[in-house]
């Protein structure tokens, strides 16, 4: 039996043949991935993260399906359209590897449908899929949560393998860059790389103290509405600057300390 290695070696450096914008988008996105199974929240190789192409409204970059998050560099992402024809791969010779169905309808339906969205990212987390369960949903009943007192919602009915799924996931999503997938996992969108990255840490952050909380069998404290409203006002992007702009730098270095290959 011959045991297959995606190598270093295996995926041509694809910096020369995109524009610098795109090549940035990758490295970022890379990165996004890395920092995704660093932090707790990949799923094998399960679940996606897309960003949209820069200077192609209708061309995002996603993961190769078939690709552990740790492994994921800026060459090893592939370039598809809404429509899910491949734009753009590098040779994974006889790996063969392509873009997982549901990942391409789901991400599809928020890129086509919010232009303001560049980047979203799915997960699979314990802490995710248990409150997605719950009929309560997200509670405010921290400070962090209250980031996400107006967080969206949509059922499950089914694996997302059918594109008419795509009008309810982005009617449901609406105005919000938040949403849990119910009976599923959690979603967040941003207009880069580093403010989806940041909503989901602290989503997923959320969903982990809320489990937390309630495991204790004691009365949790309710937070008198007027407050969670105020404090979920003063994370609104009218208040402050956007998410990940200090964070992500020192993300950044903190994986080049580690493993730079995300850059290849």
């Amino acid at each position: 039996m011959t045991v297959h290695a995606l190598k270093k070696s295996n995926v041509a450096n694809l910096r020369a043949k995109v524009s610098p914008e795109e090549w940035q988008a990758r490295v970022d996105l890379a990165a996004a991935y890395r920092l995704i199974d660093l932090y707790g929240m990949s799923d094998l190789i399960a679940n996606h993260i897309s960003m949209r192409v820069p200077g192609e409204s209708d061309a995002f970059l996603i993961n190769a399906y078939g690709l552990l998050y740790e492994e994921i560099t800026a060459s090893s992402l592939i370039k598809i359209d809404h429509e899910g024809n491949v734009l753009a791969q590098p040779d994974f010779g006889d790996l063969k590897y392509g873009v997982n169905r549901a990942g391409f309808v789901i991400h599809s339906a928020i890129h086509m449908a919010k232009p303001e969205v560049n980047c979203i990212i799915h997960t699979h987390t314990w802490a995710g899929m248990a409150v997605s369960t719950m009929e309560c949903g997200l509670l405010p009943n921290t400070q962090t949560s209250m980031r996400f007192a107006k967080i969206s919602y949509h059922d499950f009915d089914g694996v997302v393998l059918d594109t008419a799924a795509r009008a309810a996931l982005a009617k449901d999503l609406g105005d919000n860059n938040t949403l849990i997938l119910r009976n599923h996992g959690l979603l967040t969108t941003g207009a880069t790389i580093p403010e989806a990255f940041n909503a989901m840490h602290r989503l997923e952050l959320s969903c982990k103290t809320q489990i937390a909380a309630m495991s204790c069998s004691t009365r949790l404290i309710q937070v008198p509405d007027d407050v969670v409203h105020e404090t979920y006002m003063n994370f609104q992007p009218h208040v402050r600057r956007p998410f990940g702009v200090m964070d992500w730098p020192a993300l950044l270095r903190k994986l080049d300390r580690i493993d730079p290959g995300f850059r290849d």
